[in-house]
């Protein structure tokens, strides 16, 4: 079996970016105590800062 953590995702397991955003240009994720910002720039590009 696979290790999880290098892994690439399956096709059917991938979300899409516009699910997560649902309209928005930026959401807040909580992971492991700590709080990250996904971004869409006006590039089409999606940046992840802590």
């Amino acid at each position: 079996m696979p290790d999880p953590r290098t892994a690439s995702p399956a096709r059917d397991d991938a979300l899409d970016s516009a699910r997560l955003l649902q309209g928005r240009r930026e959401v807040t994720i909580r992971h492991g105590g700590e709080c990250y910002r996904l971004r869409h720039t006006r590039n089409d590009k999606l940046i992840l800062t802590k």
